[in-house]
Formats: structure tokens, sequence, C-alpha cells
């Protein structure tokens, strides 16, 4: 199995995990807040749901090589997270599981041949097609914590909160709001921000998941947690 193979897997197993998770969820559940500031749980299902079709576009693009952009615009997009979030829970899951097969079986046709492959996700950002699967791994993970509805960020393995968090400190060591600290995971990481000056110590889930999501449980420090900065 190739390596861009084996990510989209990990894709199918984290979104089998989710949609475990939302099939337990009653009626009505979709108007409970999230952990997203501003959405409900019917927001956040409706987002993984179109996300998974913004990304088939990015799918379509490496194979075709034709330029496909992940939403017609950013109205657009916030038009249908809105219009879609007070669905019933059985639309909402149903609206998951089968954007994911869509994007399953388009998946399921790349190659080595298209790893390398640029196309330009949300926000100009350029990336090789190879690195769509984690992407989207990414997406599946963080909002089935989002939801609110007993699975966090320590339920992740402890491979992809690694993965995670590395690429959480890397983006907060480019804002340029970021406060000096040294954190240290409870496994024996360490990831030092500027001069490192305070110190905050959790597992890797929980520092995970203040730096992602501004989660406190599990963490601390010298006095007060560092203020982090937002969109970091």
């Amino acid at each position: 199995m190739t390596e861009t193979r084996a990510r989209w897997a990990e894709v199918h197993e984290a979104t089998e995990l989710a949609l475990v998770t939302v099939g337990r969820l009653p009626h009505g559940a979709q108007t409970h807040p999230s952990l997203c500031q501003g959405w409900t749980r019917g927001h956040v299902l409706t987002h993984l749901a179109r996300n998974a079709d913004a990304l088939g576009n990015l799918v379509t693009w490496a194979l075709s090589g034709v330029p496909t952009p992940m939403y017609a615009s950013l109205e657009a997009r916030e038009a249908a997270i809105a219009s879609g979030a007070t669905r019933p829970m059985s639309e909402l899951a149903a609206d998951v599981q089968e954007s994911a097969a869509r994007l399953a079986e388009l998946a399921a046709r790349l190659s080595p041949e298209h790893d390398e492959v640029q196309v330009e996700v949300r926000g100009g950002w350029w990336l090789p097609a190879r690195k769509l699967a984690r992407l989207r791994l990414r997406e599946v993970c963080y909002h089935h914590v989002d939801l609110d509805a007993g699975f966090g960020f320590a339920d992740l393995t402890s491979d992809h909160a690694a993965r995670f968090l590395a690429d959480e400190v890397t983006r907060l060591r480019s804002h340029p709001e970021a406060p000096a600290l040294t954190m240290r995971s409870d496994e024996g990481d360490d990831y030092t921000i500027g001069d490192g000056t305070a110190y905050v110590t959790g597992s890797r889930a929980a520092i995970l998941g203040w730096v992602a999501r501004g989660l406190t449980a599990g963490m601390s420090g010298d006095g007060c947690l560092p203020t982090l900065p937002k969109g970091a």
C-alpha cells in the first residue's frame, strides 16, 4: 500500500468512528452548541459534509489537471453551512456518510503520479495532492471532538495526536502574537515557542486541545496559562 493510500485509509477509519458518535446522537441534538464558537453540532456536521465535497473538487483537480476550486466562494461556503445546520439528525448523518463516500471513491483513483500535483486550498494556500488525505483527517478528527459528544483529543491515536500537535506548534511558531513558552508533554516531547519563557505541561492530547481549541483540562503551568492568540 502506498503512503497516500494508507493516509486515505486512516481517513476512512476516522470517519467511521465519527459516524458511530453521530449515530448515537438523539433527535434534536443538532441544536446543541459545539466547541466551535457560534456553531451548533448541526453546523459542524454540515461543514464536515461540505468539506468532503470541497476536497473532492481538489482531488478532481489533481486527477484531471483542470483547476477546480474548493468552493464557488466564501459566501457560498458559509451559506451552505448555515442553511444545512438545522436539518434533522438523520439527514445530517446521511449527508456526512454520503459525502465521505463520494470523496473516498474519488480518492481511490489517485495514484503516485498525482502525489505532487499542486492544488489550491481555500485562502490561497497551495499544497501537493498527497497532503489532501492528511488535511481531511484533521477535519474529521477535530470536528469529531467539536461535537462535544464524548469523543475528545485523548481518544485520538497517539500517532494522530503527535502529528496534529506538531502541525499546531508549527502554526503557533509562525504567529506574530504567539507567547514565548515551552510546552512539555507527559510523553517527553518538548516544544519551544520563541525564547520559551513560560512553561506548561500536559499530555500530548491536553496540549493539543489547548493549542487547537483553548481547552485547559489536564494543563498546568507556572501560574496562569499563557494567552494564546486567536487564529493561531
